[in-house]
């Protein structure tokens, strides 16, 4: 592998890596991609035993904090016979400061968090794209929703997309493969909602069905163009770059079995290792021509991260009984049923609604879904994500006094909520019980990233132990990190000074390196990050190509 020159190197093989992958191979260019975590197989998708709810539900999670997950174990649709696609946290650590802890969630295997992610693929608009010119909390993005509408309509074609034609302007329609449903249960709550706040929306669900081949559909097809060469079980420490020009030439990178170090040549590298490492990738690239890391010329990289403001609601819908299967996609023993509804921001879009906060935020959630007996009141969940401001000192760096298992330097996380924030996370979750209360729904507990609602009873029905250790542990479980939707570090702009890559993702101090996972983000929006990822990705790599067989890369 030494010594072969490939015509791109692409790291990482989740939303970003995949599709980089099939877009590069399929425009005739020689790939090789870095995975660092291992192979999949049938092994990794054993069907789990038929689970019913039952109660809290932290034995489990000790059970897996004990073994090596204390951080991983929090997320909220953690389960045992998932753990595996979840990292050990012992291996992978990192710090935060006290009062800011984060929670960072992430599985390293073929296809990333892919494996673990809600497989919602909502389009962003050009009320996230140019938000800045509405409210002058951010720049704009370099691009428009007419930029990238085109690569939304690719990747929604080849991963087969479930949705309904709504027209809610600030989460445009897409390409979909097969109408998507709702519960009957649902289906009142959308009724009850929509005319008692005509302003709100409840849709359906805009998904991916579940992926039983396991591989990632675009690596499938990156494989059969006979250019994808993969290597698994490669950690990246760095990008190598040429001393005279400054541009990259390959990555070295860590065996994770044999702890051997080992180098990989390309004459372009797209770094999609997901936000926080390659930022902590880029930073540790650190050399003569790039003395803080790579684009970082600036003093931007790092800067400016974000994540969605997270809060939840969960309980019981007390004059409804058991649970409602959705026949409309592929049943999968491994995750939960699919599809739910989606409640599209509705705050401060054509005028201002809310003064007291700038942007909105989001819910996704099922009622009349989750698994119960039949005798068993149905259960909901309904989960917010606020659109985070970028803040200058919210930020990725390195702590060289902490290593990995490979003995890299972990990432020192700080994304700390400012007023807007906290004016806006507020109203979420006020929002959301208001809504679950008229409803006459019965939550066994509402709370966001501030801690549990004051005022109600926490699942009142279980033993005061797990109460008592749900009470304590609720607030470090919802922390920011929780909506795993982190973005930014690496935003792209209209200049070098500005930023750290370009509208096409191209690095302004690099140009043969593309970053092009959610690192390149501006604004963090409301809705789920991949599928814009995936679009980001594949425009970037269409560009790549072009470039590259022109000679000018």
């Amino acid at each position: 592998m030494a010594s072969m020159q490939y015509d791109a190197l692409v790291i990482g093989s989740g939303a970003a890596g995949s599709a980089a992958a099939k877009e590069l191979t399929e425009r005739g260019l020689e790939v090789l991609l870095l995975e660092a975590g291992p192979n999949i197989t049938e092994e990794d998708f054993k069907a789990p035993p038929p689970a019913m709810q039952k109660g809290i539900g932290l034995l489990p999670r000790i059970r897996a904090a004990l073994k090596g997950q204390p951080i991983q174990a929090r997320a909220s649709f953690f389960a045992p016979h998932l753990a595996h696609l979840f990292v050990n946290d012992l291996q992978h650590p990192y710090t935060s400061p006290k009062d800011a802890f984060f929670l960072w969630f992430r599985g390293r295997q073929l296809g990333g968090r892919l494996h673990t992610y809600g497989r919602m693929l909502l389009r962003m608009s050009d009320y996230d794209f140019k938000a800045g010119s509405r409210d002058a909390q951010s720049p704009d993005w370099p691009i428009s929703y007419a930029d990238l509408a085109p690569y939304y309509d690719k990747v929604e074609q080849y991963i087969g997309v479930y949705g309904n034609r709504d027209g809610v302007a600030n989460v445009p329609d897409g390409d979909y493969c097969h109408a998507a449903k709702l519960t009957k249960l649902e289906q009142e709550f959308k009724a009850k909602i929509e005319t008692h706040w005509p302003e709100r929306k409840v849709i359906s669900w805009r998904y991916a069905a579940p992926n039983l081949k396991r591989t990632p559909v675009a690596l499938v097809a990156a494989h059969q163009t006979g250019r994808l060469t993969v290597r698994t079980d490669a950690v990246v420490q760095r990008i190598t770059t040429d001393a005279a020009t400054g541009k990259a030439t390959g990555a070295e990178f860590v065996d994770r079995l044999t702890r051997k170090s080992e180098t990989a040549s390309a004459n372009v590298v797209v770094l999609c290792a997901s936000t926080i490492d390659s930022i902590r990738i880029l930073l540790n690239s650190a050399c003569a021509r790039h003395p803080n890391g790579i684009g970082n010329s600036s003093g931007l990289l790092g800067r400016y991260f974000m994540d969605q403001t997270p809060s939840l609601v969960f309980g019981t819908v007390p004059y409804a009984k058991g649970w409602e299967m959705d026949d409309s996609a592929p049943f999968d023993p491994m995750y939960p049923p699919s599809g739910g509804i989606y409640i599209p921001r509705f705050q401060n879009l054509d005028g201002g609604t809310k003064s007291d906060f700038v942007r909105g935020f989001a819910f996704q959630g099922v009622i009349g879904r989750p698994p119960v007996p039949d005798d068993a009141p149905s259960n909901f969940g309904l989960m917010g994500f606020g659109d985070m401001l970028p803040h200058r000192d919210n930020r990725v760096t390195l702590n060289p006094r902490k290593k990995d298992a490979w003995g890299i330097s972990a990432p020192h996380i700080r994304c700390g909520m400012y007023a807007n924030e906290v004016s806006l996370i507020t109203e979420q979750l006020r929002s959301c019980l208001e809504m679950t209360d008229y409803c006459g729904f019965k939550p066994n507990f509402g709370g966001s990233v501030l801690g549990l609602e004051k005022n109600r009873a926490v699942f009142p029905d279980a033993d005061p132990v797990s109460r008592f250790m749900f009470r304590r542990n609720f607030k470090k479980s919802m922390a920011i990190g929780a909506a795993i939707h982190e973005c930014g570090g690496a935003r792209m702009g209209s200049s070098p000074e500005n930023s750290v890559l370009n509208g096409f993702n191209q690095c302004w101090d690099a140009s043969n390196l593309f970053v092009t996972d959610a690192s390149s983000f501006v604004t963090s929006a409301t809705v789920g990050p991949v599928l814009t990822i995936m679009a980001l990705s594949t425009r970037a790599c269409e560009y790549i190509a072009s470039e590259y067989k022109s000679g000018k890369l």
